[in-house]
């Protein structure tokens, strides 16, 4: 792990960016969020700008009830089973585990850019949930959550937690960059998930920023990292 830039990390972004000029771009956005969310929304924007087309999944497939990790990786598999071209993930919270994990399998995904991600997430999310709420989840199979992308309460299946429950972070192994972007006082996944994540992983780089979970008000800082590299594909 690092966390300034150094030459050797910088050298190893710039191999793996010249790779391919035409390589393409997919944000994953988190858990009860959407392709509408601010964040999605503003990198879309900041992309379009260099003239490279931002793709922005919807991962809840209009069917929040049986959303798992495991869906949404296949998902995200269905845009990398037949790309040629080198693909850089963009992963914010949930939809940067899954990012991390998709990476695992498709070598076609040659970089890794997350955003709070949601490393230890179905241990972290868990704790903070009352142990009769997490009863009755389990026991009536299903529980109200907020959808911030729909601005509603949505039920979700307990097969969320089974699912994600079966993921091993500990076998993430593949040396692929991997550019973390994870504030102090995030209130929902604690940069400690990251730190732990990064930890042996020297292929990572770990920023600590003077934000929360959002990071909303740090996307100039993070687009202006993005954008340093973007010109070794452009």
């Amino acid at each position: 792990m690092t966390v300034e830039t150094d030459k050797k990390y910088s050298n190893q972004f710039l191999y793996h960016y010249m790779l391919n000029h035409q390589s393409k771009y997919i944000y994953l956005h988190g858990f009860a969020s959407s392709p509408h969310s601010i964040k999605a929304q503003k990198f879309k924007a900041l992309f379009a700008t260099k003239n490279i087309p931002l793709i922005i999944p919807d991962l809840n497939q209009n069917d929040f009830y049986h959303l798992t990790l495991t869906r949404q990786i296949q998902q995200i598999s269905t845009y990398l089973k037949n790309e040629q071209n080198s693909v850089i993930l963009i992963g914010s919270s949930l939809g940067g585990l899954t990012a991390a994990w998709t990476a695992e399998k498709y070598l076609n995904v040659k970089q890794l850019i997350l955003l709070a991600p949601a490393f230890n997430f179905f241990t972290d999310w868990l704790q903070s949930i009352d142990q009769n709420t997490l009863n009755n989840w389990k026991k009536q199979r299903e529980l109200s959550i907020y959808h911030y992308g729909y601005d509603q309460e949505l039920p979700l299946s307990y097969q969320f937690i089974t699912d994600g429950q079966t993921y091993d972070e500990t076998t993430l192994k593949r040396s692929i960059p991997t550019l973390i972007f994870h504030g102090k006082n995030d209130e929902v996944m604690p940069i400690e998930s990251s730190h732990s994540y990064a930890k042996n992983r020297e292929w990572v780089k770990l920023i600590e920023l003077d934000s929360n979970h959002g990071l909303t008000d740090m996307i100039p800082e993070i687009w202006k990292r993005i954008k340093n590299n973007i010109r070794y594909n452009y």
